[in-house]
């Protein structure tokens, strides 16, 4: 079966994907939030992207363990760096992040400086290729989500500043080579922002719904207009997230109207 110009067959996976991104990044998004390091998994993202890129440069197969353990590797100490100045310069966190994300992708253009292939190299990572993930590839990645929600939801306030940033980085390997950077950002900040005017007790309810309708309505807009799937994903998150806030708005006004009344 087909819808537009993309099998069903496609869809399906890359919906999977994109819950199970969502599954780690509506709590942790919510989280980062609160700490007020918004941009720490564009920072984190971009690390990863850059061990993924200096393994390839080295020869390592694109799929091999080398190249996992790269992206693990880079996105740790990535983590750890930030551990560090939050602890030394918690003032200007914010600005530190920048400048890692900034300092990542700089060094990332220069590997790929000579690459033939660089600019589709680099367009693959910002945006990534959510259309093509196979629903064997999700399995370890399941498994690794379920251990890290398990630790998350159980031992949150036991996992201090370091244990926070090991388990972020850890996550954010992973979903950055499945949906690129673009769609972790969105995935993470988006939904976090469409449930922060809710009740306590409903924002992650409200988080969920929106990712999960914005990858939805993404995913088909691709599938019908033949859009970059990545792309429409970011901008049907935005969409839904207006729909939140507004619903937002009307909660507290009915709200508000009971109370005055």
């Amino acid at each position: 079966m087909s819808l537009g110009n993309i099998e069903i067959g496609i869809l399906i996976p890359a919906f999977m994907a994109g819950v199970l991104v969502l599954a780690t990044h509506v709590p942790l998004g919510q989280q980062v939030l609160n700490r007020g390091i918004v941009f720490i998994d564009l920072a984190i993202a971009q690390v990863a992207g850059l061990g993924v890129t200096a393994a390839d440069a080295l020869g390592f197969e694109p799929q091999g363990w080398r190249v996992q353990a790269a992206a693990v590797i880079a996105a740790l100490l990535g983590a750890l760096v930030l551990t560090w100045t939050e602890k030394k310069w918690p003032e200007v966190q914010e600005a530190l992040i920048g400048v890692l994300f900034v300092v990542a992708a700089c060094v990332e253009l220069l590997i790929l400086a000579n690459n033939p292939h660089g600019g589709e190299h680099l367009k693959d990572l910002l945006v990534g290729q959510i259309l093509w993930v196979s629903p064997k590839s999700l399995i370890p990645v399941a498994i690794l989500y379920a251990v890290l929600l398990v630790l998350w939801f159980g031992m949150r306030a036991r996992l201090g500043q370091i244990g926070f940033y090991v388990l972020f980085a850890l996550v954010v390997t992973q979903s950055v080579q499945l949906v690129g950077v673009y769609l972790v950002f969105a995935s993470l900040i988006i939904p976090a922002l469409a449930a922060r005017r809710f009740p306590e007790h409903l924002r992650l309810l409200i988080g969920y719904g929106t990712g999960i309708a914005g990858y939805l309505l993404g995913l088909l807009a691709s599938a019908l207009y033949d859009w970059p799937t990545g792309a429409v994903i970011v901008v049907a998150l935005l969409v839904v997230f207006v729909i939140a806030v507004l619903l937002s708005r009307r909660t507290k006004q009915a709200d508000a109207g009971q109370l005055s009344s």
